[in-house]
């Protein structure tokens, strides 16, 4: 069985929700960002992944996969029937990683990491300053298109979903785009993926207890 590491509301919930969108089953372990802990059993989290980060995906030979483009496209490629990725070859493969990417480059990394790791205005200005011109991107492709890639939900939807989430608390109000909005509705009517938010918002509040 498929093992994640997976912090609440991280980036590992798009795992999570792949997961579950796929029918996959999986065992669940919550690991402290923070403190580098296992909740589990109080173990270094280091100890499974050196980057110290979410998701990690234990593979059923034991082998370890973290970075969520890589977790999002091997969840995806089990289930190949779904369409939840492109198979190889396909042009939607390379859309599904450029989008891929864009989320984790320009939206996690450029914006939500510096706003929830750091606290000073001089290190916040400039992913404050950007995010409009980001957002922007997924929004205007949004006017015209029910998913990120072709005509199905696939994991770059749960990626985006993911981080358009975590932008309310990281003080911006997606309102702005009508077609985020629109979007952000659509997706969090799918079972999957309000299943895997109501777990995860739940375990957020025993964390923070």
């Amino acid at each position: 069985m498929l093992q994640l590491y997976f912090f609440p509301m991280a980036c590992s919930l798009a795992s999570r929700i792949a997961l579950m969108e796929a029918g996959i089953e999986a065992r669940y372990h919550l690991a402290h960002i923070w403190t580098k802990k296992v909740v589990d059993d109080g173990s270094d989290f280091r100890g499974v992944s050196p980057k110290g980060a979410v998701p990690v995906l234990i593979l059923e030979n034991g082998e370890r996969l973290t970075e969520s483009a890589a977790v999002l496209q091997y969840i995806a490629d089990l289930k190949p029937e779904l369409g939840l990725a492109a198979r190889p070859g396909d042009p939607n493969r390379y859309r599904l990683q450029e989008w891929l990417s864009f989320i984790g480059a320009e939206i996690h990394k450029a914006f939500l990491f510096p706003t929830f790791w750091y606290k000073d205005d001089a290190s916040l200005a400039k992913p404050r300053a950007r995010i409009g011109q980001t957002l922007s991107v997924p929004a205007t492709h949004l006017e015209t298109h029910e998913f990120l890639v072709g005509d199905r939900f696939t994991v770059a939807d749960a990626h985006l979903t993911w981080a358009l989430l975590l932008l309310r608390p990281a003080g911006v109000d997606i309102a702005q785009w009508p077609s985020l909005s629109a979007y952000l509705g659509r997706m969090q009517a799918r079972r999957a993926v309000r299943e895997a938010i109501a777990t995860e918002m739940a375990l957020r509040k025993t964390v923070a207890s």
